[in-house]
C-alpha cells in the first residue's frame, strides 16, 4: 500500500514536472514571438455598436456575434512558423484540423468541424508584397480571420479628424528667395500624400459596423479585394512613370533598366498577383454557394457577395493588360538592345572591309618569295619601293571610301536637286498668278479656276 502511495506521487511529481516544463517552454516562445503576431478581438451588438474584448475566443449569444482577427508577421519565416504562431494563439479551443485549415497554402472552401473555413493564401515568400493569405473561419455568432501582414481598412476605429477632411498642404522642400514658406493649416508628409493616391478606399474610421455575420463576411472580402486594387493602382502608377522616365531618358537609364532586370521582375509579380486573384475566382463562388443555405446569411450580402466576384474578374482582366504593357515595354527594350547590338557590329564590318584590302596588299608585299616587284631593297633602282606599296594602299582606301560614301552622296544630291526643281516650279506658277490679275481686267471677268 505504502508503495503504491509512493508510485502515485512519483506520477504526480513527474505530470507536475513535465507541466512546468511545457509552460515554461510555451512562456519562452511567447517571450520569443513577442510583438511579432497582433491579434484584435471585436464584439459587435448586432444593431450597429461593437466594442474591443479580451482575446478569450468565446462565441456571442442572441444578436451579439465576436469577430478575433490575427496577422501574421510579413518576413523571411516557414509556414510551420506561421501554424506555429496560430497554435500558440488560437488552441484552444480550436483543434489542430481547424488551425491547419486557415493556414496552410492555396485555396480551400468547406466545413470543417461544424464552421465554414475558406482561405485565399498565395505560397509565395512571406517578405514579397504581391504574396497574400486571408483565410477565415465562420460560424453563426463568431468569425475568425487570418491575414498575412496588415489589412487596409479591415479593422475599425473611433471617428477622428480625417487628413482629408481639408485640402492639405505638402510637406516638401519649398523656398521663396531662399528662405522656406509658412505654411498654415493641416501639413501632410509627401509620401503619406503618395500613399493616398494609391489607395481606392476610405479610412478605418469611415467602415460601417456590420449588424450581423453575413454583413462582416462582405467586409472582410471586400477589403481583401480593395488591398488587391490598391496593389493594381499602385503598378499603374509606377508604370506610367517608367514609360514618362524611358521617353526623357537616354541610353544610360535604359542600360541600367536592363542591367537591373526590372521588368522581368515586375511580370514575375504580375503572375503571383493573378495567381492570388485565380484563387479568389475559385473559393468566392463557393462561398457565396455555402453561405446562401445558411438562415444566418442574408440574402442582400448574397448580392453583395456576387458584386464583389464581378469586381474581382474585372480587376483581373486589368492586371492582364499591366501584363502586357510590361511585356510591350520589356520588348521595345530588347529592340533598342538589338539595334545598339548591329551598330556596334556595322561599324566594325566597316573596319573590316576598310583594312581588308589593306591586309592584302602588304601580306602580298611582305611575302618572303622572290619575283615580287619592289621587294629587292639592295638594289639602287628600287629604292622607292615602300613608297610605291603605300600609294598603292592609299589609291585603295580612297576606293573602299568612295564605294562607301556614294550612295550617300547621290541621295544628298538626288535630295538637293528635287528641291530646286520644286522651288523653280513654284517661282513659275507664281510669276504667272501674278500676271494674271491683268488679264482678268483686260477680260472684265472672274478669274477661272
Amino acid at each position: 500500500m505504502m508503495q503504491q502511495e509512493d508510485r502515485i506521487g512519483g506520477d504526480e511529481s513527474d505530470v507536475e514536472s513535465l507541466t512546468s516544463a511545457s509552460l515554461r517552454d510555451a512562456h519562452r516562445f511567447r517571450a520569443q514571438f513577442s510583438g511579432m503576431v497582433r491579434q484584435r478581438a471585436y464584439i459587435f451588438d448586432g444593431d450597429g455598436k461593437y466594442y474591443n474584448k479580451e482575446w478569450d475566443l468565446k462565441e456571442g449569444t442572441g444578436k451579439e456575434f465576436c469577430w478575433y482577427h490575427i496577422e501574421l508577421p510579413k518576413g523571411n519565416q516557414k509556414l510551420s512558423q506561421s501554424a506555429q504562431h496560430l497554435i500558440d494563439a488560437l488552441c484552444p479551443p480550436l483543434k489542430l484540423q481547424d488551425i491547419l485549415s486557415l493556414v496552410s497554402n492555396g485555396p480551400f472552401c468547406g466545413h470543417v468541424d461544424g464552421a465554414l473555413v475558406f482561405r485565399v493564401n498565395s505560397p509565395g515568400p512571406a517578405s514579397s508584397s504581391f504574396t497574400f493569405k486571408i483565410a477565415a473561419r465562420i460560424t453563426a455568432n463568431s468569425v475568425i480571420t487570418v491575414s498575412l501582414g496588415r489589412v487596409p481598412r479591415l479593422g475599425f476605429s473611433p471617428m477622428g479628424q480625417s487628413l482629408l477632411s481639408e485640402v492639405p498642404s505638402v510637406d516638401s522642400p519649398s523656398y521663396y528667395h531662399g528662405e522656406p514658406k509658412e505654411r498654415s493649416g493641416i501639413v501632410i508628409e509627401e509620401h503619406v500624400l503618395e500613399f493616398l493616391l494609391t489607395m481606392n478606399h476610405s479610412e478605418e474610421a469611415d467602415n460601417p459596423v456590420p449588424s450581423s455575420v453575413s454583413n462582416l463576411v462582405v467586409h472582410i472580402i471586400d477589403t481583401h479585394v480593395d488591398q488587391l486594387q490598391d496593389v493594381v493602382t499602385k503598378l499603374e502608377i509606377e508604370l506610367d512613370a517608367v514609360e514618362l522616365e524611358m521617353d526623357r531618358g537616354g541610353f544610360a537609364m535604359k542600360k541600367q533598366m536592363l542591367d537591373d532586370r526590372r521588368f522581368p521582375k515586375l511580370h514575375l509579380n504580375l503572375q503571383r498577383l493573378l495567381q492570388v486573384i485565380a484563387h479568389g475566382e475559385q473559393v468566392f463562388p463557393r462561398v457565396k454557394e455555402k453561405c446562401s443555405t445558411k438562415p444566418w446569411f442574408l440574402a442582400e450580402d448574397i448580392n453583395s457577395l456576387e458584386e464583389l466576384i464581378g469586381r474581382l474578374r474585372r480587376l483581373k482582366e486589368n492586371v492582364g493588360f499591366i501584363a502586357n504593357r510590361v511585356t510591350a515595354i520589356q520588348a521595345g527594350l530588347d529592340s533598342w538592345q538589338a539595334e545598339q547590338i548591329n551598330r556596334k557590329l556595322y561599324y566594325l564590318s566597316f573596319l573590316s572591309i576598310i583594312f581588308l584590302p589593306l591586309s592584302i596588299i602588304t601580306g602580298v608585299f611582305g611575302m618572303n618569295v622572290g619575283g615580287v616587284p619592289w621587294t629587292g631593297q639592295n638594289k639602287p633602282e628600287l629604292a622607292d619601293g615602300f613608297r610605291n606599296v603605300m600609294y598603292i594602299c592609299l589609291i585603295m582606301l580612297v576606293v573602299v571610301l568612295s564605294c562607301f560614301g556614294f550612295p550617300a552622296l547621290y541621295s544628298r544630291i538626288a535630295s538637293w536637286w528635287r528641291m530646286r526643281a520644286m522651288n523653280r516650279s513654284w517661282s513659275l506658277n507664281r510669276r504667272s498668278f501674278q500676271k494674271r490679275p491683268n488679264i482678268v481686267q483686260e477680260r472684265r471677268g472672274y478669274l477661272r479656276l
